[in-house]
C-alpha cells in the first residue's frame, strides 16, 4: 500500500472539518504576509503598515477624504484612524483642511512628499509580493484569484 498524500486526507474531511482547515490556511497566509510586510514597512521606510494603508486608500481616492470617509473605506474606527493621521502629518505625507461651513469636518488628502514617499513604498510593495508569490504561476495565481472570490462571494451569502 502506497502513503496517503495530504491532498488524499483532504479529500476524507468532511465539509465542515475542510471549511475549518480552509480558514486556518487563508488565516495562516494573511498573518504571515502581514508580519513580513509590517517589518519591511518599518525598516524600509519607518512608516506602519496602517500608515501605508491610510496613503494608499487616499492615493486611490484621487481626492480629499473626511475622516468618516477614510475609517469607513479602511473598516476601522475614527478613532484609530486619527493617531495613524496625526504621525503622517508630521511627516508632511498628508494634510488636514476644514471647510469653513463645518469646523467639525476635517478633509485628508496626500501632500507632494506623501505622494512621492507612496509612490515608492507602492513600488517596493509590488516587488515584495511578487517574491512572496514567486512560487506560484501567473496561471495559479489567477485561479486562486476566482477561487476567492468565490470564497467572498459564499461569505456574503451565507445566512450568519
Amino acid at each position: 500500500m502506497g502513503r496517503r498524500t495530504s491532498q488524499d486526507n483532504l479529500i476524507k474531511l468532511s465539509r465542515g472539518k475542510t471549511s475549518v482547515r480552509l480558514w486556518l490556511r487563508m488565516l495562516s497566509c494573511e498573518v504571515l504576509i502581514e508580519r513580513r510586510l509590517r517589518i519591511l514597512f518599518k525598516k524600509t521606510f519607518d512608516v506602519t503598515l496602517p500608515q501605508f494603508d491610510v496613503l494608499a486608500e487616499l492615493e486611490h481616492a484621487g481626492k480629499k477624504l473626511t475622516m468618516s470617509q477614510l475609517s469607513k473605506e479602511l473598516m476601522v474606527s475614527n478613532g484609530n484612524v486619527t493617531g495613524i493621521v496625526d504621525r503622517l502629518e508630521k511627516n508632511s505625507f498628508i494634510s488636514r483642511s476644514r471647510p469653513s461651513h463645518d469646523r467639525r469636518v476635517q478633509f485628508i488628502e496626500l501632500t507632494m512628499t506623501g505622494e512621492r514617499e507612496f509612490k515608492r513604498m507602492a513600488a517596493r510593495h509590488e516587488e515584495w509580493q511578487s517574491e512572496y508569490f514567486s512560487g506560484l504561476s501567473v496561471e495559479d495565481m489567477n485561479e486562486l484569484q476566482l477561487l476567492l472570490v468565490k470564497v467572498r462571494e459564499s461569505i456574503l451569502s451565507a445566512r450568519k
